[in-house]
């Protein structure tokens, strides 16, 4: 059996994929506590939005979405509060990272900014009743 290796034409790299799984686990443990990590309660500006990916999963390739979510701080600064993985976008799945969040000390939001997926503004008014529902300037647009 040859050994399959990853190939990056850019820099003229081959890495095993036994180096990659070894890398990954190596990094495990860290990604989770940074998964499950405690927020500040008050994020006064959050963005989430979803996009397709490519996905192994399995032994097969599938689409799948992932789920990104960052707010803005108290201070100003970025922060990267979440991603997950899901089969489609949905407004369902939103409301149970909305409340994972609030499950990890996240209180209040005053705006979130998402896309106008349906059902996403009622979820929202679940998890955090007294955000204001801000659809992206960017998904407002409708270019031809």
């Amino acid at each position: 059996m040859g050994l399959i290796t990853w190939r990056s034409t850019l820099y003229g790299t081959e890495i095993s994929r036994d180096l990659i799984s070894t890398i990954t686990d190596a990094v495990l443990e860290e990604v989770s506590e940074w998964r499950n990590r405690p927020l500040d309660k008050i994020y006064p500006i959050v963005f989430i939005d979803g996009f397709v990916s490519k996905c192994r999963l399995d032994g097969a390739v599938n689409n799948r979405t992932v789920y990104v979510i960052y707010g803005i701080n108290l201070e100003g600064k970025k922060d990267v509060l979440g991603l997950y993985l899901g089969e489609h976008e949905g407004s369902k799945f939103w409301l149970q990272v909305l409340t994972e969040l609030k499950n990890r000390g996240l209180e209040d939001v005053f705006i979130l900014c998402a896309d106008g997926l349906k059902g996403l503004s009622e979820a929202v008014e679940s998890a955090f009743p007294k955000a204001l529902f801000q659809t992206c300037i960017v998904h407002m647009c409708v270019c031809y």
